[in-house]
């Protein structure tokens, strides 16, 4: 009883759903609701079966539409209560490389016609069309690629990296295939694409022949079109992102939420998103300069290799840059062109791009510094406006507005999943083969331990066996 009056009453919260949806709308303006029920085939009953909710808060549309960063991450991850279903979510990257949750709904199941129906909600909120050209990556789940194809039949669907490798190790194991099929996805070329897929065939030509059956363009920079137009959701993502991390980390925040009931879990995600929007805010009102933290970093270790290039000029606008092992590449700077096309993967500038400007400079050039030719996504001014828009708090349940709908809603088809539930997600032979924790303890597997009595590293105070205090 106690736990119920906490908690919430599994059956009972679908009775409340339409009310907390309607304090949902009121609290944030804006907001999307979508409210989904069983078929029923007598039209005079007074109840109807639950079947799917869908949620786009106000602010976060907003927030996403600023940006107008066209990439979204795609993902599912199971509800452990009383009545089993999934949580979908769309994921998009902030200009400082975090997650930019989007929305979040509960289906029955990740089936083709529950992500068709997701992402046609989400479609509307984003002002997509069927030929917008959005590109979304995922983890293949079930249903998801005839999806992305029946709704948005133009978008750039890209791959997870790490489940094609998870794939591959069924049949081919070690460090070395690793290494030749994230060089094959890493390229940034189709010649070098090739050169690298090559290398594969010359290695295994089984392994070569079951990853050429994934079409290129998928999963290999080198294919990634990397165009873009200013405009909202009008070209290609100005990122060459090759994993789905971003659904797995907000994943990971729901953990806590997934196994309440269906109330007190939309809440648990609402109230975490509430969070995180003023947790980014405090970042980035102690951050300084023109880019964001993360991209600032990132062209730092750019200038850093860019020292060691030499710079060929031709007396134009175009530059021959030269580096180590054969790394040639020529450099428009009036274009903003690069051969390696990273600049136009990434937005960032490659390090032949910020050798050139640093040769024309020495040279009485008049060129900006490296940090304004990266993209305007990764301005920290463009972060700020991204996060300026807020989620409302909602009020208690005493305070709802009543639905005036006639119709009851009743909790879904209840079916028992088979064995004993499961409360931590299932772990790749990898992981399993290197554990990093034993009992309740971290380990410090790789780590180098420093003692705190006489400050030498490979043992700990526990074990120290010179003099002295601690410190």
């Amino acid at each position: 009883m106690a736990s119920k009056r906490l908690r919430g009453d599994y059956a009972q919260q679908y009775l409340l759903l339409r009310d907390y949806l309607v304090e949902l709308q009121r609290s944030n303006p804006g907001t999307t609701v979508k409210l989904e029920m069983e078929i029923e085939p007598n039209p005079h009953t007074t109840t109807r079966q639950f079947k799917r909710v869908y949620i786009c808060l106000g602010d976060l549309k907003q927030g996403f539409k600023a940006l107008g960063k066209d990439l979204l991450g795609l993902d599912g991850c199971f509800m452990k209560g009383m009545y089993p279903g999934q949580v979908l979510t769309p994921i998009g990257v902030d200009p400082n490389h975090g997650i930019y949750p989007l929305a979040y709904a509960i289906v029955e199941a990740e089936t083709t016609n529950s992500w068709s129906w997701f992402l046609k909600l989400l479609g509307d909120d984003l002002d997509l069309v069927s030929n917008s050209n959005s590109t979304f990556i995922s983890d293949r789940q079930k249903g998801i690629i005839p999806a992305i194809a029946k709704v948005f039949p133009s978008a750039e669907h890209r791959f997870c990296y790490r489940h094609i490798l998870e794939n591959i190790k069924l049949k081919w194991k070690g460090k070395a295939y690793n290494d030749l099929v994230w060089s094959c996805a890493a390229a940034t070329t189709i010649p070098q694409f090739h050169a690298e897929m090559e290398h594969l065939r010359k290695f295994n030509v089984d392994a070569y022949n079951w990853l050429k059956q994934i079409p290129p363009h998928h999963w290999s920079r080198s294919h990634f079109t990397g165009l873009f137009i200013p405009k909202f959701f009008t070209g290609r993502a100005k990122c060459d992102v090759l994993l789905n991390n971003m659904c797995e980390v907000f994943n990971k925040q729901l953990v806590g939420g997934r196994d309440k009931p269906i109330i007190t879990a939309l809440e648990y995600i609402r109230e975490y998103l509430m969070r995180r929007l003023v947790l980014v805010q405090k970042v980035i009102d102690k951050s300084q300069g023109p880019l964001t933290p993360t991209i600032a970093t990132m062209l730092e270790k750019i200038k850093k290799e860019a020292s060691e290039l030499v710079v060929t000029w031709n007396g134009s606008t175009e530059y021959q840059v030269n580096g180590p092992w054969g790394d040639q590449c020529g450099v428009n700077l009036e274009a903003k062109f690069c051969a390696c096309r990273r600049r136009e993967l990434t937005g960032i500038r490659c390090k032949h791009v910020v050798a050139a400007i640093w040769f024309s400079a020495a040279n009485g050039g008049t060129v900006a510094l490296p940090e304004y030719w990266v993209h305007p996504h990764y301005h920290l001014q463009t972060w700020n406006m991204m996060y300026q828009f807020k989620i409302n708090p909602t009020n208690g349940r005493l305070l709802w507005p009543k639905s005036d709908y006639p119709i009851k809603i009743m909790p879904p088809k209840h079916h028992k999943q088979t064995g004993r539930p499961k409360k931590s997600r299932r772990k790749t032979e990898e992981e399993l083969s290197q554990p990093l924790v034993k009992g309740s303890k971290l380990l410090k597997i790789g780590k180098a331990m420093t003692c705190r009595i006489c400050h030498k590293q490979g043992h700990s105070a526990r074990t120290c066996k010179g003099k002295g205090t601690p410190s």
